[in-house]
């Protein structure tokens, strides 16, 4: 017993140098001890994170309601159409299927816009009681860096705020990139955000880009009675995803009616009160061609926002797509100033931003922050759903890496033949000689959750054979990752 109370109160250095240091954060009164310019998932998790280390912590945030991009023009607001889209192509498509027999399904758009609102506002608030819990400032206004150590604010009540800082993070998100011809005015030429928020379904509507934001809204107003063109300069939908995976998504997307035009450049626009014409290029049969539209929604990308903070001014260094250029650490090259998120290089997504926001806070504190770029997944949210993590076979044959394949479709799976619901496959991708996973991609019924599991095996560097070997309950959807996991070191049981 004596030993271990020893044990309990032994000095420990690195302990006692990280408490000073804790400590001393709050030593210079009124100034901070950090500053995080942007509310969105990056930085307010960054806030909160630092917070709760100890700090004296400010976020900046210019809309008025945390949760940046993602919650209030983004991920929630997105999904929220997405599953209430998804209940009413159930009831006229699916449930008879069931033997569930309907009569006259409507829409009420306004209520459907309605219950999206109501999500956002709560979740919005969510945040502003976490940053009371935690002790974070919050200033409602735009950030700009007066210098390393500065802050200054323009509240949305037209006051100017001067924050100093000891450091800062910078986390100012991204935007939708707009085309010069097609100027966004959110009736009839619209980014994601106008697309969330339509006031009539449009008869037709054409997408301009066949990536996750132009496909996921797309599908919501494909369900919801409008024809749906997605016009794509590229030969197939979501560039940069496992081309296999890919042509399984785009049958299916297909399937429900979506139509495509590939290897297409919009050049030009009739922007009209009653609709759209945009004239094109089909640059595979090199002829004119045009589309018209009640609605077109243009989702080619989204950049940075970062250049009207005055950032180069005050010595923090831009590449040529205007990210800002990190080192080690999410460092930039003004001392004492970090970024982290879509004003970064990497994927623009709200969890990689929320890991970048934890690990840059935890080295600010002396910790060991850590993010690991293999292992971050990226899920599309239609129906069915596309997961993936890891490399694609493209990657590793570019990269010269000998790799097996297995495949398992969920027409082989007892849950989703049960559910009527067995449309799509898992793909495992491990290393030829060690059975290392190097990736997993999926399209299916819960794609978004199932590739969880392949995620904490990349991460903790397991094989396929791991994950063959773990018993899966019976029946689920998760058995079908554990086939395509048998499939890619030996051979799967029920296919």
């Amino acid at each position: 017993p004596g030993g271990n109370m020893l044990r309990s109160v032994s000095f420990n250095p690195s302990r006692v140098a990280q408490t000073l240091f804790l400590r001393s954060f709050a030593a210079a009164k009124g100034q901070q001890d950090l500053v995080v310019v942007g509310g969105g998932p990056g930085g307010y998790v960054a806030a909160i994170k630092a917070g709760q280390l100890g700090m004296k912590v400010t976020c900046v945030e210019k809309r008025g309601a945390l949760g940046g991009t993602c919650l209030n023009v983004g991920c929630i607001p997105s999904k929220a159409l997405l599953h209430s889209s998804h209940m009413f192509e159930e009831a006229t498509t699916h449930f008879g299927d069931h033997g569930v027999e309907v009569g006259s399904v409507n829409i009420n758009l306004d209520k459907m816009m309605a219950q999206k609102s109501d999500a956002v506002k709560g979740l919005t608030g969510g945040i502003e009681g976490l940053f009371k819990k935690n002790k974070v400032n919050y200033v409602k206004g735009y950030g700009k860096l007066k210098d390393a150590n500065t802050v200054e604010v323009e509240t949305l009540d037209g006051k100017t705020e001067t924050l100093s800082s000891k450091n800062i993070i910078i986390a100012s998100g991204s935007e939708p990139i707009e085309l010069p011809f097609l100027p966004f005015n959110e009736k009839n030429v619209v980014s994601s955000t106008g697309a969330l928020s339509l006031e009539k379904i449009p008869n037709k509507m054409v997408v301009i880009g066949a990536g996750v934001i132009g496909l996921e809204l797309g599908s919501v107003w494909r369900r919801l009675g409008a024809q749906v063109d997605v016009v794509e300069f590229g030969d197939g939908v979501c560039p940069g995803m496992d081309r296999d995976t890919a042509n399984v998504f785009q049958k299916g997307l297909q399937k429900q009616g979506i139509k495509f035009h590939f290897n297409t450049k919009v050049s030009a626009a009739d922007i009209r009160e009653d609709g759209v014409t945009l004239k094109a290029e089909d640059m595979k049969k090199n002829k004119d061609v045009s589309f018209d539209a009640d609605v077109v929604l243009v989702a080619i990308g989204r950049r940075p926002r970062t250049e009207d903070m005055n950032l180069e001014q005050v010595g923090v260094k831009l590449n040529d797509r205007k990210q800002i250029e990190i080192g080690e650490n999410f460092t930039t090259s003004l001392k004492g100033v970090y970024a982290i998120g879509d004003a970064v290089p990497g994927a623009m997504l709200a969890h990689k931003a929320e890991e970048e926001g934890i690990a840059c806070v935890e080295h600010l504190a002396g910790k060991h922050g850590h993010v690991n770029y293999d292992a971050i997944p990226g899920v599309i949210y239609t129906y069915p759903e596309v997961a993936t993590v890891g490399k694609s076979e493209e990657e590793l044959k570019a990269d010269g890496v000998e790799y097996n394949v297995g495949k398992f479709p969920y027409m082989a799976n007892s849950r989703a033949r049960a559910m009527k619901d067995a449309e799509g496959m898992v793909k495992f991708l491990s290393d030829k000689k060690t059975d290392r996973i190097l990736g997993c991609h999926m399209v299916g019924p819960n794609a978004g959750e199932a590739i969880a599991e392949a995620v904490i095996a990349l991460e903790y560097g397991a094989s396929s054979e791991d994950i063959a070997r773990t018993c899966h309950a019976h029946p689920t959807l998760s058995e079908a990752v554990k086939e395509a996991a048998m499939a890619a070191y030996d051979k799967p049981i029920h296919f």
